[in-house]
């Protein structure tokens, strides 16, 4: 079976007024664009705003699918699962460069993304940044900066799932207040001799601690695809959650979109435990003294409710020597999270250099102190006695 494409649009059918040919999202226009006749066209606002969606309610309220005919194209190597136009063709994965794509059947009972945050950033500004950050690589193989020229940025929508919650946490542990008691030790002194004397030793007089709290969390993230390695994708903070926009099909054109493999309840999992880790060091703080151990939090969650949300991102996959590496651009921000191999040459280099820094300053050192001794007086002669021999 033949693949969907990598490029190309996504969703079908949004003809241009001016010429007919099919129109796609811009993100330097920031509207809807003809790659033909330069036509641009707004994407119209939709009723209602942002929805978020109780938790409990979520597989009921939700809309099913894209609402628009993809294709869905899975990779063999990393898992990632993309959508893409119909009738298009692709050949390598968008997050890995893997060949090892085929043809999927779409599943159209998914849940459909609640918002999005549109592509602000354009392939030419992400491709710059690409070619910036590899030349700033110190310590990497340097034809790595060859792959800036050849190397293209892909833009990918890629699954978050968000969650807002309030949480009540009530929490127990130790406060420790430190103070200072004088006590007796023996010592021995430079003749060899053991004496008492006396010590300044911090203690902690420890008493048992108690409180609770109330605090609510908006948007927190839980990537739900398998195209982005869990350490990168928690690397980009800078997604500006209060511009998301309601989710129409329109968005998509032009652009790869990558379908959660992370279904809604283990994403919760995830994310209570974001807010668990969040509450644990909120509870610390209120523990007050002058250390603690022992805490202890019980979180209870309320009102809990989710967004699926698609997050725009430029993706580089490269390999070198066999193994896979990313370079990535936030698509709305621009903020870059990156990773590239090491040049072990380079670090052995710079180790050499530094070993024989520190040797030639410490045979600078031995040649001053050797020429400091040679050309210090000799030690004066013991006197001998004066006196004259009396003989008798």
């Amino acid at each position: 079976m033949t693949a969907p494409a990598q490029s190309g649009p996504l969703a079908q059918g949004f003809q241009c007024p001016g010429c007919g040919a099919q129109l796609a999202w811009d993100a330097a226009a920031n509207a809807m664009k003809c790659d033909h006749c330069g036509t641009k066209q707004a994407v119209a606002q939709t009723g209602g705003g942002i929805r978020s969606i109780p938790i409990e309610d979520g597989m009921r309220l939700a809309q099913r699918g894209l609402g628009t005919p993809v294709q869905t194209v899975g990779c063999k190597e990393c898992g990632a699962t993309v959508n893409v136009g119909e009738g298009e063709r692709t050949t390598k994965c968008a997050f890995c460069g893997s060949a090892q794509v085929l043809a999927q059947a779409t599943d159209a009972n998914s849940i459909r993304p609640e918002s999005l945050l549109p592509f602000g950033i354009t392939k030419q500004v992400a491709n710059e940044r690409f070619g910036t950050w590899l030349k700033t690589l110190w310590f990497r193989p340097n034809d790595l900066t060859k792959m800036a020229s050849v190397q293209e940025m892909g833009g990918v929508y890629v699954p978050y799932w968000s969650f807002d919650s309030g949480v009540y946490s009530s929490w127990s542990a130790e406060r420790g207040w430190h103070y200072m008691e004088s006590e007796q030790v023996q010592e021995t002194n430079a003749d060899g001799q053991t004496e008492w004397r006396t010590r300044e030793v911090q203690k902690t007089r420890w008493e048992p601690a108690s409180g609770s709290r109330q605090d609510y969390y908006k948007d927190v993230l839980v990537c739900a695809g398998k195209g982005l390695p869990e350490a990168l994708a928690v690397k980009f903070v800078s997604f500006e959650m209060a511009r998301l926009v309601p989710y129409q099909p329109q968005f998509l054109a032009g652009w790869r979109a990558e379908s959660y493999t992370l279904d809604l309840m283990p994403g919760w999992a995830k994310g209570q435990g974001i807010i668990a880790q969040g509450q644990e060091q909120r509870c610390s703080s209120d523990i007050g003294g002058d250390t603690s151990r022992g805490l202890q939090v019980s979180n209870q969650f309320q009102q809990s409710a989710f967004k699926h949300v698609l997050l725009p991102v430029w993706i580089a996959a490269y390999r070198y020597k066999g193994k896979v590496f990313r370079f990535l651009v936030n698509g709305q921000t621009g903020e870059i999270v990156g990773e590239a191999p090491w040049s072990v040459a380079k670090i052995a280099l710079l180790v050499v250099f530094i070993l024989a820094l520190i040797g030639g300053i410490v045979a600078v050192v031995q040649s001053q102190q050797s020429h400091q001794r040679s050309n210090s007086p000799p030690a004066a002669a013991p006197a001998r006695s004066q006196g004259r021999h009396q003989g008798h």
